[in-house]
């Protein structure tokens, strides 16, 4: 694999910019969850790690946290294929529990959409969603998006948990990917 900065044709957001905003999500849920003791948070395994930490870290009030796995991207993939599997499930019982989705990117918005309705099965008391990034204009499925890192425009990123074939998660910024330069083959 090459180094990342080979790859990198712009850094869209930065450290300091994706710190300040993370804190502001992480208040604006605090408030908007005050008194409530029954809060969960559920991490989108692997690229929402990163995001999920750093903003349980400026949620103020009680919470739980818990992770799944959904897949609908291929190895070197820049584009789901539709198909969403959950390749590891929940562990915690979410009946009755106010649950905050939270995600790394939304982009067509299908996988996010099959998560909802699959979640809404079992019986939240509230189902909202946070994501770090929005490609709103790839938008294919209707998501309702509660809090908002980021729009971002239709280009292909990494970094702060979003991978580059499962490299660059570690990276501190949102990079956008240099097409010219890179060849997943």
């Amino acid at each position: 694999m090459q180094d990342y900065k080979e790859l990198l044709s712009e850094i869209l957001i930065d450290e300091d910019t994706l710190q300040k905003r993370v804190a502001e999500l992480g208040a604006e849920i605090s408030a908007d969850y005050q008194g409530n003791e029954n809060l969960l948070l559920i991490c989108i395994l692997r690229g929402g790690v990163p995001f999920m930490v750093d903003l349980s870290r400026h949620i103020t009030v009680p919470h739980m946290m818990d992770f799944m796995a959904v897949s609908s991207y291929g190895a070197g993939k820049r584009e789901s294929d539709g198909n969403v599997r959950v390749t590891f499930d929940l562990q915690t019982n979410i009946k009755d529990k106010d649950v905050l989705l939270v995600e790394d990117i939304v982009d067509s918005g299908n996988t996010i959409a099959s998560v909802l309705g699959m979640l809404e099965t079992r019986q939240p008391a509230s189902l909202k969603v946070c994501a770090l990034l929005d490609k709103a204009e790839r938008r294919e499925a209707v998501v309702p998006i509660h809090y908002r890192g980021f729009t971002i425009p239709n280009k292909f990123v990494f970094g702060y948990g979003l991978d580059l074939d499962e490299y660059y998660r570690n990276l501190r910024f949102v990079g956008v990917v240099d097409l010219e330069k890179y060849n997943p083959d």
